[in-house]
């Protein structure tokens, strides 16, 4: 199939990009690769596309104090391959390679995968995990929204009409003994996750935990964050047994998505694992242990 027709308006300047969007049935398109294939398929049939690609500053990584805000058409390939993210944001490192394929990855952005808001989505699930915001634009003001706040749930975000995503801040750990694990289950290498979970740990001197997060996403509706888990395993040296009992007890409470993908009971015992697993690299890494 093909698109059904639309107008297509490429501006100049932020501000010009949010008076596109405040026109009634407009939507934004930079990477293109969400957007095209439903586009293709006509399950979306926007009356005119506001292509953002080429708008200066809206692309580039930085380092901003105790943060790393990357622009929101920032190619995923070039996060990939930054060194600034590995050194400083080093679990958006780990999750970068799974991320669709290396084609996609070569047109797509980081804006745009949190702003699809797609639950499978690893890009929102690390910002999320780590306590990260989207930086928003409406033609006025800009403000930051905490991502977990962002995302509400399948392909639904907070952002309001005729704004736009122009940022992502994600926090930098100061701490030296850090370690993070990433893991997904799919079909194939690549294909969108049942389930996944990001972990980011600190220890001190002594092997004990100083720092914890933990996400969970794919298997529910939007990335969540077990900050009680997390409060848990502070202070302990993170056994696995330790690990373990306070996955369960997290990944009980979640709510699980429904869909005809995979079935419940199995995305939540997808996700215990998966957590399991991305706590236990986290916490060898900083030891020191190759994972």
């Amino acid at each position: 199939m093909k698109p059904a027709p639309f107008d297509y308006v490429r501006p100049a300047s932020i501000d010009e990009a949010c008076a596109a969007l405040a026109v009634e049935e407009s939507v934004v398109i930079a990477g293109g690769q969400t957007l095209i294939p439903i586009l293709a398929m006509r399950l979306a049939r926007p009356a005119r596309l506001v292509d953002i690609a080429r708008i200066p500053g809206l692309a580039g990584i930085r380092e901003e104090g105790d943060a790393v805000v990357i622009g929101a058409t920032t190619r995923q390939v070039e996060a990939e391959r930054s060194a600034v993210i590995a050194a400083r944001v080093p679990l958006l490192a780990r999750a970068l390679p799974f991320v669709g394929h290396a084609p996609t990855r070569n047109r797509g952005t980081l804006g745009g995968s949190v702003a699809n808001a797609d639950p499978a989505a690893e890009i929102p699930l690390v910002l999320v995990t780590l306590g990260g915001v989207v930086v928003v634009h409406d033609g006025r003001t800009t403000q930051e929204i905490a991502a977990q706040e962002f995302v509400l749930g399948p392909m639904m975000t907070a952002l309001a009409t005729g704004a736009l995503v122009v940022g992502l801040r994600f926090p930098v750990w100061p701490d030296r003994r850090i370690g993070v694990g990433f893991h997904e289950v799919s079909t194939r290498a690549s294909d969108f996750a049942f389930a996944a979970a990001a972990a980011q740990i600190a220890l001190d001197a002594s092997g004990r935990c100083t720092k914890c997060t933990i996400g969970i996403g794919a298997a529910t509706p939007r990335p969540v964050r077990r900050d009680a888990l997390a409060t848990k395993l502070i202070g302990s040296t993170l056994d696995d047994t330790d690990i373990r009992a306070g996955v369960a007890d997290a990944v009980a409470e979640l709510e699980i998505m429904v869909d005809s993908h995979a079935s419940p009971d199995y995305r939540r015992r997808a996700a215990k694992a998966l957590a399991v697993r991305a706590l236990t690299d986290a916490r060898d890494a900083a030891r020191g242990v190759p994972v």
